[in-house]
């Protein structure tokens, strides 16, 4: 069944949000590797046409394919995952310019694909940092969603176990993402709790230089301990997308 016309035309979508722009929250965007075009929108005014739009594939397609980091961050919010070809995915993460499109954008709409597995095991061999960004952040928001049960658990292990030697000779953002891998295990597949603690306290600190920001590197067993002090080991989210 061919999927009904958008609601919304990507003219009148950018129209809107130019004057939303934000001189001082694009000074933040920047320092964290955003290029122009960009109108500095805030999350919070895009969120405003995600409850409008819903789900759109068609018109994710056509504000991610603008270039510009608003619309391109908007387009992931109502991008229709399921729909999404393999295809498409490959085109998003060749034109993600930067770790935050990469990591965030494209990684959490591939998580929700019906390739999210495959296409993430294949990023995370690329050559190009942004793309071996984006298939470590899908395996993180895999597993942060995904039931334990749907879960292959011994790939997951051998994952980890890849981190381990691989970590501290990547480049920076994968390194980054890597940690954040090790993070996302720990704390939601119940099962290997143990396996990610051990390997975090093996890999030791891991740093990084993210840009020109206040980003750091978090400790992967104190963030994993302080989920299980908290008693939420395990607990899945309901959504990647924010």
């Amino acid at each position: 069944m061919p999927m009904a016309a958008s609601r919304y035309t990507t003219a009148e979508i950018l129209a809107a949000l130019q004057p939303l722009g934000s001189a001082g929250y694009k000074r933040i965007l920047f320092n964290h590797g955003i290029q122009e075009p960009c109108y500095g929108v805030k999350i919070s005014e895009l969120q405003v046409w995600v409850k409008k739009i819903k789900k759109d594939y068609h018109l994710a397609l056509e504000l991610y394919r603008t270039g510009i980091y608003d619309a391109m961050y908007l387009a992931g919010l109502i991008a229709d995952d399921a729909s999404m070809t393999r295809a498409d995915l490959e085109t998003w993460v060749d034109q993600a310019y930067c770790a935050a499109l990469s990591g965030t954008t494209v990684a959490s709409v591939a998580a929700g694909s019906l390739q999210a597995w495959e296409t993430a095991l294949e990023w995370i061999d690329s050559t190009r940092d942004l793309t071996a960004i984006a298939g470590w952040a899908t395996l993180s928001a895999i597993v942060s969603v995904r039931p334990d049960s749907q879960l292959d658990l011994p790939a997951l292990t051998k994952l980890i176990q890849r981190v381990e030697r691989a970590i501290h000779a990547a480049p920076d953002e994968v390194r980054y993402q890597m940690n954040a891998f090790v993070i996302a295990v720990g704390s939601y597949v119940a099962p290997l709790i143990a396996v990610a603690l051990e390997a975090a306290s093996r890999i030791g600190p891991v740093t990084a230089d993210l840009g020109n920001n206040s980003c750091k590197v978090p400790s992967a067993p104190d963030s994993i301990r302080k989920v299980e002090a908290r008693g939420t080991i395990g607990k899945k989210r309901k959504s990647v997308k924010c």
